[in-house]
This record gives C-alpha cells, structure tokens and sequence, in this order.
C-alpha cells in the first residue's frame, strides 16, 4: 500500500514538473513579490534612521545600533520559530503569522516614545521578516516546476529589492526635512503589511507539502487545475510525463540531525554568516559611515539612493540567468566582486567611486541572494525544506545582527579614528572574500 502511495505520488511530481512556465495566476507573483518589496523595505529602513533617531532619543552611537540587532535577532527567531509551524501546518497559515508580526512590528516602531520601545518592536518586526523571508523562499520553490524554480524565485526576490533601492529616495524627502520622518516610513511599511494580508487570502496550498502530508487528492487535485491554466496559456498539450527518482521522506527536526542534512545545515550557516556580516554591514551602516566621513545625511542619503539603483538591474538579470548558471560558482564569482567593490569605496571614497563602487555591489547582491536561498533550498527534503533554510538562514543572520560589533570592533581595534571607514569597509570585504573560499 505504501509503495502505491509513492508511486502515485512520483507520478504527480512529475506531472507538475513537465510544466512549462509559470502554472498559477500572475497574481500570486504579485502577492509574493509584495511580501518580499514591504520586508526588504523594513530592512533597509531602520539603518537610514539611525542618526536621526540617536538624536532625537540622545543615546550613543554603539546604544542605537543595538536597534539593528534585535532586528537581527528577531529574525532569528522568528525564522526558527513560523519555520516549524510552516513544515507542521503548511506554507499558508505560517505566511499570515509573519505578516503580522512585521507589520505590527513596524507600526508600533513608528509609535514608541523611549528607545527601549524601538528595541522590543524591532525584535517583534525582525521575527516576521525572518519569518517572512525563509517561507516565501520555500513557497515559491515548491510552487514552481523544477526547472524554472530560479527563475521564479528570482522574480519574487527582484520585488524585493525594488524595495530596497526605492527606500532611500522616500527616505531623503521625509528624514533630514521632518522630525517625524523615520516613524513615517515605518508607518508605510506597516500599511503594506496590511495590504498584503488581504491579497493573500486565495494563496494555493504547496502541491508538494501535501504530498508530504499524504494528502494526495488535495494535491491532485491542485496540480490539474495547474494544468488546466497551462494547457489554456500555451495553447498546446503539455510535455509528456519524464519520471525522475523522486524521494518522499517523513520526519520533523529530528531528521536534520542526521547526515548528510546535519553537516548542509553547518556549512550553509557558515557561509551565510560570512556573508550576512558583511551584506547587512554595507546595507544597515553605509549611511552611518558616509555621515562620519563627513558627508550631511541628505548627501549620504542621495549616495545610497543612486547605488541601490543598482538592486533593480541585478533583480533583473539573475530572473534571466539564474537557471543559466551554475548556482555554487557563480555564488563565488560574485561574492569576490563584491569584495572589489567595498575595497574600492573604502580607499577611495569620492562621490563618484561611491555611487560607482556601490551601484555594481547592489547588482551583486540582488544576483547572489536568490542564487544562494535557490541552492540552500535545494540542499533540504520537503519535509524540513522551510526549517533547513530557517536554520542556516538564521546562523547567517547572527552575523548580521553583530555586524554592527563586529565591523566596529575590529574596525577600531586596526585602525585610527580618522581611518575608520576604510578599515569598515575593508572588514566588510573579508567576509565577502571568506563566502567566496567556502
């Protein structure tokens, strides 16, 4: 009886395999492309407030960069945490848990009257983002045919960094002018949460989760309807079925304890930590630093602004060339460019090399991101797939959420006073330089 249950299982992964393009309406694009625009915003946006808000609050530099880390660590736990529940329950329910936490998350941000509130609703906005991002990576790789599953990641992940590269043009009309800037564009990002929650109430069950489940009608039953719509997009009968070995486990968290699943979970958590280090250095603090370097936080603001302009390019090359390249060289290769790059603007930080530099590192980050969630993914059965990422997404988010300490530190331990921003950079190099050698 089992045997016949994974045959007939086999043979629906492989009816939804063959399909070509994209099987779901376009509008579920779009509501998982706004999930990761409103998150990615509330990422970016904490960092370009940081010295208003050490202002307005009157705490030290190395006080308010603690609003980074409980982020950070929020989206630790919360990875963890909606990971568990997602693997349990389903992509669906887990999607709507962390919605709501960042977008209550960020709406109390925009209230909180000490500081120590920004710090709690930061963790409680960092858990939905963390939450947020591991289920939407999962969900869209199991939601797409095998052979497009970059690409359509990729697409998910762009809507993302459109929101990374569009916060600081919003973010230069309302801080330097308004004292009630920053609350502002913490506000918007919780009217997004909102949105999103309503566009997500007709999101399909993962095929392949209920499979796991052992809900094969339900998941028959969605995967003809699958190919219905693309049988009636293409205009053609669909490819012939190919069988390819497919192995459905049972299990929970136990199953990552075993190889080789618990040894993917440490080298993928390295190699995300390396990175993370350094990515949320340059993303959380350029503004702070270029500030330091003396230049005014519009100016720095307007720096950040014309090279995360670069974001949307690189969104849109990896959509074409994720499924083209070889993920774990090309992963390397960037991760080196990346390091170039933050050297450059360290040694030479004039206004042009800057937004020059910084421009072509945001290609290189928007390429490598998906690239790496993609293959992390693929490194994990169905079963533990969103907690497998969760996990070594999290590990690597501990480097983010000390990167302020981390860069600092030793950015202080090295060099100078006056040196500080090139032995920041530099810092932030090595760890792309460390991802590139694992």
């Amino acid at each position: 009886m089992q045997n016949t249950e994974h045959d007939g299982a086999v043979a629906l992964l492989g009816r939804f395999n063959r399909l070509p393009g994209w099987p779901w309406r376009r509008t579920l694009l779009v509501v998982i492309g706004f999930g990761f625009f409103f998150s990615f915003f509330d990422i970016i946006t904490i960092g370009l407030s940081l010295k208003v808000m050490q202002d307005q609050f009157g705490v030290s530099e190395s006080i308010v960069n603690w609003a980074v880390t409980t982020s950070l660590l929020g989206y630790i736990a919360g990875s963890l945490l909606d990971s568990l529940i997602s693997d349990r329950f389903g992509r669906r329910i887990a999607l709507y848990i962390s919605v709501g936490l960042f977008t209550l998350g960020s709406i109390m941000t925009a209230t909180a009257w000490e500081f120590w509130m920004v710090l709690v609703w930061r963790f409680v906005s960092g858990m939905g983002i963390g939450a947020e991002i591991a289920c939407v990576t999962t969900y869209m790789g199991e939601m797409s045919p095998q052979r497009s599953r970059g690409r359509y990641t990729s697409i998910a992940v762009a809507c993302g960094f459109l929101g990374l590269a569009l916060v600081p043009f919003v973010a230069v009309v309302l801080v330097p002018q308004f004292a009630w800037g920053w609350r502002a564009l913490f506000i918007i990002g919780g009217l997004g949460g909102l949105v999103i929650c309503f566009m997500r109430r007709h999101m399909p069950p993962s095929p392949r989760w209920l499979l796991n489940q052992g809900r094969y009608t339900e998941a028959e039953a969605i995967i003809a309807d699958a190919e219905v719509r693309s049988r009636t997009r293409s205009g053609r009968e669909l490819p012939p079925v190919v069988q390819q070995p497919v192995t459905l486990e049972r299990g929970g968290l136990q199953t990552l304890l075993h190889m080789p699943h618990r040894w993917r979970v440490l080298f993928f958590g390295l190699v995300w930590f390396c990175y993370y280090t350094g990515n949320y250095g340059w993303l959380e603090l350029s503004n702070e630093l270029l500030v330091e370097q003396g230049f005014d936080v519009a100016k720095s603001l307007w720096l950040t602004g014309v090279a995360s302009l670069g974001f949307v390019v690189g969104s849109i090359m990896a959509i074409f060339l994720s499924d083209r390249m070889e993920r774990k060289w090309s992963c390397a290769m960037l991760a080196v460019s990346w390091t170039i790059l933050l050297l450059l603007i360290g040694w030479f930080p004039s206004e042009v090399m800057i937004m020059a530099a910084g421009f072509v590192a945001a290609i290189s980050i928007a390429m490598i991101i998906p690239m790496m969630y993609t293959y992390t993914a693929e490194m994990f059965p169905t079963v533990v797939r969103n907690t497998g990422v969760s996990i070594t997404d999290g590990i690597g988010h501990v480097g983010g959420a000390l990167s302020p300490q981390i860069i600092f530190g030793l950015a202080a331990a090295l060099a100078a006073k006056e040196h500080q921003f090139v032995a920041a950079l530099t810092v932030m190099a090595v760890s792309g330089l460390l991802t590139a050698l694992l």
